[in-house]
């Protein structure tokens, strides 16, 4: 079977390689590399342009992509490691927006989501509930004209520089789980919120924010009261099927790049054996994690939720950058542990960058044992733990 894209798939590949070319300097890397920020408002808004954010919807003077270039497109932008972190976290919101959010709020948010105007972060772990949403203690109390809300969030990536952020909170006191919850749009820019800053093991900055007596209008509610989880699972559902295979690209460019130059004496790495089973493995896995997340593309293609396949795809691909992020590094030995900025670095340090990312991976989008659990009960019908 042949498993290739078409030509005019191809075709928009290489003008979405263009466009990387074009508007992905090497400043701009280093600004990300060194802030720790996957945010760039001139990037964002050149994909508005094209309407490159939300390019599965309808919007005048540009054509709607298909699935299978919207997958070309992500996968490429994620293989370059372009500021998109933002963006993504915008679009998966205003998707939910748009599909139960208030007419209002729709012809409010979605158009400027679009053209990369406004950001929207992700407000749903916390401190004592991790990945395991439905515990969430942040509440809101009804009052005149809104809601107060007060808690605390964890992870909360692009907090203190996004307009607003998609917030999951508990609306009635007495409930338990998922019952009782409610999702807010929350003006980030209101008094008594407040983000600090936390840097991960990949240098990557996300934020605990806190909520204290915040204020916001009942006009920036998105679920009906009580009704949140629904709404917290069309976010989480898109956010399971974003691509993650692409980062293993990067870290076997750049272990090939190593392989291939010779040392002093003119020996290469890749005429070794060893050295040529761990690319092959790495490649073949890369590879498994392509068709896997191509399977998912092909099920929205037919109007199919791929409920068990994206977290399917998911897991192998995060597992498999970790696996060989290790293998890998300790195939290149010491020398890759350099890191960027480092005039003596490895590949530029891409190699040492590449292990510390792969850890976080297995977290975003939900853990790996998240994930087995949807695998387990929604595609092998096992009970709960």
């Amino acid at each position: 079977m042949d498993f290739e894209w078409g030509p005019d798939v191809e075709a928009f590949r290489s003008e979405v390689r263009a466009f990387l070319a074009e508007h992905l300097s090497l400043e701009l890397e280093t600004q990300i590399y060194e802030t720790g920020v996957s945010y760039d408002e001139r990037f964002a808004r050149a994909l508005g342009e094209r309407n490159w954010i939300t390019p599965e919807w309808s919007r005048e003077g540009f054509e709607i992509l298909d699935a299978a270039r919207t997958h070309v497109l992500l996968d490429e932008l994620t293989r370059a490691e372009a500021p998109l972190i933002a963006t993504e976290t915008s679009r998966m919101v205003a998707s939910v927006i748009r599909q139960v959010g208030s007419e209002e709020m729709q012809g409010e948010i979605l158009p400027k989501v679009s053209r990369g105007e406004v950001t929207i972060a992700l407000g749903m772990s916390e401190p004592e509930a991790g990945s395991d949403v439905a515990a969430v203690q942040t509440r809101a109390r009804q009052v005149d004209g809104g809601w107060v809300i007060d808690g605390q969030k964890m992870f909360t990536t692009n907090g203190h520089m996004c307009d607003y952020v998609f917030l999951l909170v508990r609306t009635d006191p007495n409930s338990e789980r998922h019952r009782g919850l409610t999702t807010f749009l929350v003006p980030l820019d209101r008094e008594g919120v407040e983000a600090q800053a936390v840097f991960t093991v990949s240098g990557e900055r996300t934020n605990i924010t806190f909520y204290s007596e915040v204020f916001v209008e009942d006009h920036w509610r998105i679920s009906e009261v009580g009704a949140g989880w629904q709404s917290l699972m069309l976010a989480l559902q898109d956010e399971h099927s974003a691509p993650f295979g692409p980062h293993l690209d990067r870290l076997l460019d750049a272990t090939e790049q190593w392989a291939i130059t010779p040392d002093a004496e003119g020996n290469r790495p890749i005429d070794r054996h060893d050295v040529q089973q761990r690319l092959v493995r790495a490649a073949a896995e890369r590879e498994v994690a392509e068709l896997l997340q191509a399977r998912t593309t092909w099920m929205e293609s037919k109007g199919e939720v791929p409920v068990v396949e994206g977290p399917m795809a998911k897991l192998f691909a995060t597992e498999a950058a970790v696996r060989h992020a290790e293998q890998l590094t300790a195939m290149v030995g010491a020398d890759a542990l350099r890191s960027r900025g480092d005039p003596t670095a490895v590949a530029g340090g891409q190699i040492e960058h590449a292990l510390r990312f792969s850890l976080g991976l297995t977290i975003y989008a939900g853990t790996s044992e998240i994930q087995r659990n949807i695998i387990a009960q929604r595609g092998c019908g096992l009970p709960r733990s």
